[in-house]
């Protein structure tokens, strides 16, 4: 028996819209992740980026549960001695919520080459709207 490999001009993407008005952060974040790789399509393979476009919208109306509002802390460093920076989920929900699902999607993903090509193929925007009209993104229920 012979393994079937997938070919890149037979790869078909599709364009999703995810709206996540009232979703709890975790769950919707592996569950576009998981669409993002491919891992919903029967060919799905570990090495190549078979995955869906997915745009989210309402990004900045996103919940936790418990006391992750207060408790949750992001990040980030500026490559100087001592410039570890650190915020709390409510300011940065408050500052830029874009960040907030692109960081929870990102760490869900591979990590490499592949896993950053994956990761741009996410568009994640903080009101409803969106540029993305010209490539008819279906509406994806989660």
């Amino acid at each position: 028996m012979r393994t079937v490999t997938v070919r890149p001009e037979s790869i078909v993407q599709h364009w999703h819209v995810v709206d996540a008005k009232d979703k709890i952060l975790g769950r919707l974040a592996s569950k576009i992740a998981f669409r993002l790789m491919g891992k919903h399509k029967p060919e799905y393979t570990s090495n190549m980026d078979l995955g869906d476009n997915i745009i989210v919208i309402n990004a900045e109306l996103i919940r936790v549960t418990g006391n992750k509002a207060e408790a949750k802390q992001y990040h980030h460093h500026s490559e100087y001695p001592g410039g570890i920076k650190s915020i709390v989920f409510n300011k940065l929900l408050a500052k830029k919520p874009e960040r907030i699902l692109e960081a929870a999607v990102k760490n869900m993903l591979p990590k490499g080459p592949l896993g950053r090509q994956i990761y741009k193929k996410l568009h994640v925007y903080a009101g409803s709207a969106h540029p993305h009209i010209a490539q008819n993104p279906e509406t994806l229920d989660i």
